[in-house]
């Protein structure tokens, strides 16, 4: 634009819509921050319901169901019936193996096995930060047959874990209802933006949701192949806690990069297992990384220009960059919003600000 087009265009109304929009912002942050700990539930749910939503439409479609009420009950069941189908059969196993790890760190600090020099900083960090006998207290307690053989002895724990349980339970209850009245919300929130800036507020809003479909979901399906093969490629090598870091690993795919930040875990479990002396470090990490290795040039170089071809959306270092601002602003709620808030202001730039030729 030449200088006098600038000129025109930023005007004195633009400018004050311009600062009353970034007060409006900072006090609904500043607001947000406030009542995290209340909202966090919601977001959650609304995060999991827009994940989920294409499994409810497949149900639909299943079931002949012209409402969503059935499809979105059973989307939940079946969900809850993953994950505690996961938990009941995974669990003692990885219970065990937390006993083995426990077991060796006792014998080493208690003097009864030997232990090297270099070794000696690991355990005495990991006994002081990450003692697996608290891990498997915390697991036992999440066990299905421990809760359930508790019965009425679960009234007598402390009120913070009954509040976890109830805050576990609002977050289905929201996504039930949030997933029976998905189509209403949505079309609720375009009812928010004013008429006279609906229809170019909604251009920017269908760029953001189709960004956001595509990495998303794109990438949690491509996380969920990654959980697959790191589970499998784990216990194939013989890493202890196999099932869990498998599942992390394919949590973290979700944020570009952050699936590496897992090595440290695994090198430590590594390292505490390598004193049994039944296999060195050297060995058992060698293998962990190889399973990396393969595990990302499948998902990388197969899966990943498959499903969501080669581009992914925003640049992985603006994703980091707006998941560390947001995160630090708002906590977990942060991270959840960082994507589509930085998207939509992203695209919002792009069309209305940077390029504003281009909107007419």
């Amino acid at each position: 634009m030449s200088g006098q087009e600038t000129q025109h265009f930023w005007n004195i109304d633009r400018i004050m819509k311009l600062i009353i929009g970034l007060a409006i912002a900072c006090v609904l942050i500043l607001l947000i921050g406030y009542l995290r700990d209340v909202l966090l539930p919601f977001f959650a749910a609304c995060f999991i319901a827009y994940i989920l939503q294409p499994l409810v439409d497949l149900n639909r479609k299943f079931t002949h169901e012209k409402g969503r009420a059935v499809s979105s009950i059973l989307t939940v069941l079946e969900v809850l019936a993953v994950v505690a189908g996961i938990i009941y059969l995974f669990m003692p196993h990885v219970i065990k193996e937390l006993d083995v790890l426990n077991e060796i760190i006792h014998e080493v600090t208690s003097g009864k096995r030997p232990m090297p020099k270099e070794y000696v900083d690991v355990i005495t960090w990991v006994e002081n930060y990450v003692k697996p006998s608290d891990i498997k207290s915390q697991l036992t307690d999440l066990h299905i047959g421990s809760i359930i053989s508790k019965g009425t002895s679960l009234l007598n724990e402390s009120i913070s874990v009954i509040l976890d349980v109830l805050g576990w339970a609002l977050t289905v209850i929201y996504v039930l209802f949030i997933l029976i009245d998905y189509p209403q919300i949505v079309r609720g929130f375009k009812l928010i933006i004013p008429h006279k800036y609906r229809e170019n507020a909604l251009v920017v809003v269908k760029d953001v949701q189709t960004s956001m479909d595509h990495y998303f979901r794109g990438q949690g399906l491509v996380a969920m192949c990654a959980a697959v093969f790191y589970c499998i490629g784990f216990s194939i090598v013989g890493l202890p806690l196999a099932v869990p870091m498998g599942i992390l690993v394919g949590i973290l795919y979700m944020i570009p990069y952050f699936q590496y930040v897992t090595l440290i875990p695994v090198a430590i479990i590594c390292a505490i297992y390598s004193l049994s002396g039944e296999i060195t470090f050297i060995s058992l990490f060698g293998r962990s990384l190889l399973v990396y290795v393969i595990s990302q040039c499948i998902c990388d170089y197969i899966l990943t220009p498959h499903i969501m071809g080669k581009e992914m959306g925003m640049n992985a270092a603006l994703i980091l960059l707006s998941l560390s601002i947001w995160g630090s602003l708002l906590g977990i709620i942060g991270m959840i919003i960082a994507l589509p808030v930085s998207s939509l202001i992203m695209a919002y730039y792009e069309r209305y600000i940077s390029n504003p030729q281009a909107s007419k």
